[in-house]
């Protein structure tokens, strides 16, 4: 099963966090969420990969993608209902997993606002809230 989920002009500032509760598919192997300018060019991609028990962060800028940074830590997996709090600090993400758990992932491209959020895979989103 896989869903989309896309929003544009967000108007995204510094010190905003984002957060998103949803519910895992059954026979999911993972999910995206990606945070930037429009599809080719993210801040953040935000990817956990069950089959790999691994969180894969990365950039992408006018299409070409940077070097991953691994997490092993999960904490949740196909079947949760989950909430993720992505926070934007300007130089660096925040993401808290639903355990409490943090992972930080530098800004690469130094963009102080973004206007792109996309969710696709095996997320089914609930709800999106912007603090």
């Amino acid at each position: 099963m896989s869903t989309k989920f896309e929003m544009t002009n967000l108007d995204l500032k510094e010190g905003t966090s984002l957060k998103l509760k949803g519910k895992i598919h059954e026979s999911s192997d993972g999910f995206i969420i990606n945070l930037g300018q429009e599809a080719d060019t993210l801040c953040m991609h935000f990817n956990p990969r069950f089959k790999e028990s691994t969180i894969v962060c990365n950039s992408k800028d006018g299409g070409k993608w940077g070097k991953e940074q691994r997490e092993s830590h999960l904490g949740f997996g196909p079947g949760s209902e989950v909430k993720f709090t992505v926070t934007f600090e300007g130089d660096k993400f925040k993401v808290k997993l639903p355990d409490g758990h943090e992972v930080i992932f530098p800004n690469r491209l130094g963009h102080s606002q973004l206007n792109y959020l996309a969710v696709h895979g095996g997320l089914r989103v609930s709800s999106i809230k912007f603090e």
